[in-house]
């Protein structure tokens, strides 16, 4: 395996995996991570035809313990601007990650602290095994995690998120399912692959451009009140995609009892 920190492979069907490869740091984050994390987010997001569904995970025995002690150490002597610098690398990547137009899974084990629980937020789905470990433990360093909450905030709910995040109180991944940062628990690694497959397909079998557009549904109604204008917009949405080359071939399909283009 190569010793670059963040590794990609995307097969032939267009399978794209990402690994985060410092075992021997349990995956933490630093400055060289997160720039490759954020070029490889932008790859994908240019190989959106190409590319169906992204799989995120950590080498080793973490998925991700947060912030590497090294590049901790070399931010107390920064500025606050050079902080700043340092925090916006980070809050763009998370968002490159969130804005992928395919559907984007963790797979989590081990450990999964601080930003390494944001990125499980960040993705549309998470598998996590009943017996990793998650915490959100910035104010055991006199931090908060701001970068990582529009995501979290969003996954399980405020209630949720002011507790853990002013607690820092740790929690496993059955935990991590029943207050909705996870929608799927595993106890083994077979299991984990088995969920894997299952995603796989569930994404094969969907629309590509319907994916991105859902993707996007939900960030748009998010919210909303539910008035004249938020009515318009979705009936548009709709319209559009029954216009849309995809949805005529999906009716198409349906009705002449054959599978779409999309999932031959």
């Amino acid at each position: 395996m190569s010793d670059a920190p963040v590794l990609l492979d995307v097969s032939p069907a267009g399978v794209a995996v990402i690994t985060l490869n410092r075992p021997d740091k349990h995956n933490a984050f630093n400055a060289e991570v997160i720039a490759r994390l954020s070029d490889t987010f932008e790859t994908l997001r240019a190989s959106e035809a190409g590319v169906r569904i992204v799989f995120l995970r950590g080498a080793g025995k973490s998925f991700s313990a947060g912030a590497d002690l090294d590049w901790m150490k070399a931010s107390a002597l920064f500025t606050e601007a050079d902080n700043e610098e340092d925090a916006m690398a980070l809050a763009n990547m998370l968002k490159r990650l969130h804005e992928l137009p395919q559907l984007t899974v963790a797979l989590v084990h081990g450990a999964a602290m601080g930003g390494g629980a944001g990125l499980l937020a960040a993705c549309d789905v998470g598998v996590v095994m009943k017996d990793a470990q998650i915490r959100f433990s910035e104010v055991r360093l006199g931090l908060t995690p701001a970068t990582i909450s529009p995501y979290v905030v969003r996954a399980i709910g405020p209630r949720w998120a002011r507790a853990l995040f002013a607690t820092g109180e740790g929690f496993d991944g059955t935990f991590a399912e029943k207050i909705g940062l996870a929608q799927y628990t595993v106890e083994t690694m077979e299991e984990m692959a088995q969920m894997e497959e299952h995603l796989a397909k569930l994404a094969f079998s969907a629309a590509p451009g319907a994916v991105h557009d859902a993707k996007q549904l939900v960030d748009d109604v998010f919210g909303q009140e539910i008035n004249h204008g938020l009515v318009v917009h979705t009936a548009k949405a709709i319209a559009r995609r029954r216009a849309s080359e995809e949805g005529q071939e999906g009716l198409a399909a349906f009705l002449e009892r054959r599978k779409p283009n999309w999932a031959e």
